[in-house]
């Protein structure tokens, strides 16, 4: 009798838990009333008839059992076919797992391309309502605040709150922050509010990569009027031609004027001392010093300082050590300095794509060095063959 209670209670239990994890509960529960008769008939019915023995009783009990069959297969064979094709099933459509709840912005979009700013605004913060800290969302409120309505002010207040919440991605944030300088740059040609959304990212990643390119970015700020010529379409005027050109004796007068190298390396110094993290300016620096002054040492210790300095990106690291390979073959350095310096690429990622580059250049680099020699060679010899035709008349 306690056997019966146990068994009772455990197929009530499981006829319960099936209807509360179905799709569709009431047609479950409908299922299980039609199957409950059914049950009772092939309990009580057909298998005491069995149970009484002999072949008689059991080939008696066979037609009511065959139609009982029948009759739970009608009910059942779909949900029984579910659970073995399942498997193979939700390899495709992902089974009865259901979406992962995201938000929707199509509505919000299609309503900023038609120049319904402000119900686009409203859409987005619906959204935003149950997906507060989403990222997509909080972006483009501000691309409309900023670049539909001109609210410069809400479009930063909205990008701050970006940046006051946990768990986003640094470079989401830093995205972030350059999106609202530029809009500052371009909308408010305002150098200064942009410069601080620079140093806010900074501030925020203090001495990684993401901090280097802010800073890069703040060296080369440039005033108002400069930043609306950058932005607005470029006007190209084509002056009138010298009509006089061909008849002028020589046309070095017509090349561009040049910086003189000493004034320009004075201009780099005094910028580098106000943005010492300005990469190319410090690269230009070191040309400068030595193709032009002949002192590898300076330009040595100018890439070295952008070359030491933590949490460079490796290409940029490679892109120096690269250009002090050059600077010192032109310089006239030896084999073994070059190759050292090569070697530094090679040792600071082996598996990356600038070290094969520097694999491939140390196997050629002899034939490097050697063609830089013939070039001096040459050059110093058509020198000296010129002299003795210096005031010579033709023939």
């Amino acid at each position: 009798m306690l056997s019966l209670l146990v068994l009772g209670a455990g197929g009530l239990a499981f006829v319960v838990w099936t209807i509360v994890r179905a799709e569709e509960p009431l047609q479950r529960l409908v299922k299980w009333v039609l199957t409950a008769p059914v049950l009772a008939v092939l309990m009580f019915v057909v298998a005491p008839l069995v149970g009484r023995g002999g072949y008689t009783a059991a080939f008696g009990g066979m037609p009511l059992t065959a139609v009982c069959g029948i009759f739970l297969a009608i009910i059942w064979v779909r949900d029984v076919a579910g659970v073995f094709a399942r498997p193979f099933t939700s390899l495709y459509d992902g089974g009865n797992v259901p979406p992962e709840p995201r938000p929707f912005y199509s509505v919000a979009q299609a309503r900023q391309k038609q120049g319904q700013y402000l119900e686009a605004v409203a859409e987005i913060r619906k959204q935003l309502e149950r997906f507060p800290t989403d990222v997509e969302g909080q972006l483009l409120l501000a691309q409309i605040q900023a670049e539909n309505l001109n609210d410069l002010p809400a479009a930063e207040l909205t990008i701050q709150r970006l940046c006051n919440q946990s768990g986003h991605a640094p470079r989401n944030l830093a995205f972030a922050l350059y999106s609202m300088a530029d809009w500052y740059l371009r909308y408010g040609q305002d150098a200064d509010s942009a410069r601080r959304q620079l140093e806010r990212i900074i501030e925020l990643f203090p001495g990684s990569e993401l901090a280097l390119g802010a800073a890069q970015r703040i060296a080369h700020l440039a005033d108002p009027e400069m930043l609306t010529a950058y932005y607005d379409r470029k006007k190209y005027l084509v002056p009138e031609a010298d009509r006089s050109f061909g008849l002028r004796p020589g046309s070095a007068h017509f090349a561009p004027k040049e910086t003189e190298p000493g004034l320009r390396a004075a201009e780099l110094v005094k910028h580098l001392e106000q943005h010492p993290l300005d990469g190319e300016a410090r690269e230009q620096l070191a040309r400068i010093y030595a193709c032009h002054y002949g002192r590898l040492d300076l330009a040595t210790d100018q890439l070295e300082q952008l070359i030491q300095h933590p949490n460079q990106p490796a290409r940029l690291v490679a892109r120096w050590l690269n250009l002090l390979a050059d600077l010192q073959i032109q310089c006239g350095a030896d084999y073994q300095t070059v190759r050292q310096t090569l070697e530094r690429i090679i040792e600071r990622g082996p598996d990356l794509a600038a070290a094969e580059n520097a694999r491939k250049r140390i196997d050629l680099l002899r034939l490097e060095l050697k063609g830089k020699e013939k070039s001096q060679a040459v050059k110093l010899g058509s020198y000296e063959q010129n002299i003795g035709l210096k005031g010579r008349l033709p023939h």
